[in-house]
């Protein structure tokens, strides 16, 4: 097992590095760049472009740039300093070192991921069991309605209805304020659980149909039958006999949901006001500020892998016979 997790995080380092060089020269693509969105904000604004240029090191090739963010290649000073040194750059619009930054907006992102990861759980796994349970029955029909209802209806729609509609009905509005765990832990809760249950609702359809998928065919299985004529009670049948074997494929789904996550904050976060990653990244992108897009799409990268990880050693917790060398 310990062989295995460092072959693992051995090859994280060249995943990520071509992860990065794809993401940098991807960045490269876009139309503009920050001088051009600052002209596009106020079209009177006199700058002088080749200044600008030299000083945010955008009159270099491209290559040299990437060297340069990486930390293989020396600064404009003459300094080694980037990924590899743990530098992620200095936000050119904020002036503000881009890791200062991410540790300001990470715990917001984090949070509202595993609040919507746990809803998402608690919601699906429960209602998948139950609907295997009662196969075609009319509690069965209800739970796969609900779960195609959850695939199909976009988060960023029930946001933008919870959000407007209350408002105009009964003057009512979900909280948009920022409030730190430390000072108000109730307060914080409450920003958080209407994002949350959005996000995780709209994961849950998925993890629910696979739920349903999975124990049905465990249920299937000999040695559920055998269980059955032994007189166990349906709830030890379920729970101790069926449902382990069944969530291993289940937790690949829910590892699958991960980059779910951090796409859906993006707009979820946009819509409710939340000072997170997402964004954070989408604030960067409009305004073309390329260190924080690079470092954060660099940190996303880093955490999916592993998450990826994680859940491939969640498989030998569930399952006794995976064995990793």
């Amino acid at each position: 097992m310990r062989a295995y997790i460092i072959r693992r995080l051995l090859l994280i380092i060249p995943t990520i590095l071509l992860v990065s060089l794809i993401s940098f020269f991807l960045v490269r693509m876009v139309p503009g760049d920050m001088i051009d969105a600052i002209y596009a904000l106020d079209p009177s604004t006199e700058l002088d472009r080749p200044a600008l240029e030299r000083q945010l090191g955008l009159d270099a090739p491209a290559i040299i740039q990437y060297a340069r963010w990486l930390g293989v290649a020396p600064q404009m000073d003459g300094s080694f300093s980037g990924v590899l040194q743990g530098n992620l750059g200095t936000s050119w619009y904020r002036q503000v070192p881009v890791i200062r930054l991410v540790a300001d907006a990470w715990p917001t992102t984090v949070e509202l991921g595993l609040i919507a990861l746990i809803i998402s759980q608690l919601i699906a796994i429960p209602i998948g069991i139950f609907s295997a349970l009662r196969q075609d029955t009319w509690g069965d029909h209800i739970a796969r309605t609900f779960a195609i209802l959850c695939i199909s209806v976009p988060g960023f729609w029930v946001a933008t209805i919870v959000i407007v509609m209350p408002s105009i009905w009964w003057g009512y509005m979900p909280s948009i304020m920022s409030i730190p765990f430390t000072e108000d832990p109730l307060g914080n809760l409450k920003m958080f659980i209407v994002p949350g249950v959005i996000l995780g609702a709209e994961m849950a359809g998925g993890t629910m149909r696979y739920t349903r998928t999975m124990m049905l065919e465990v249920l299937r299985q000999d040695y559920i039958r055998t269980a059955w004529a032994k007189g166990l009670k349906e709830r030890v049948v379920t729970l101790r006999h069926a449902l382990k074997n069944a969530l291993i494929p289940v937790v690949t789904v829910i590892g699958f949901q991960v980059p779910i996550i951090i796409g859906g904050t993006v707009i979820i976060e946009q819509i409710f006001m939340l000072p997170g990653m997402g964004r954070l990244t989408f604030g960067a992108i409009m305004g073309r500020d390329q260190p924080i897009i690079l470092g954060t799409i660099f940190l996303f990268s880093v955490f999916l892998m592993l998450t990826n990880l994680t859940v491939d050693l969640t498989y030998a917790f569930l399952d006794p016979r995976v064995r990793y060398k």
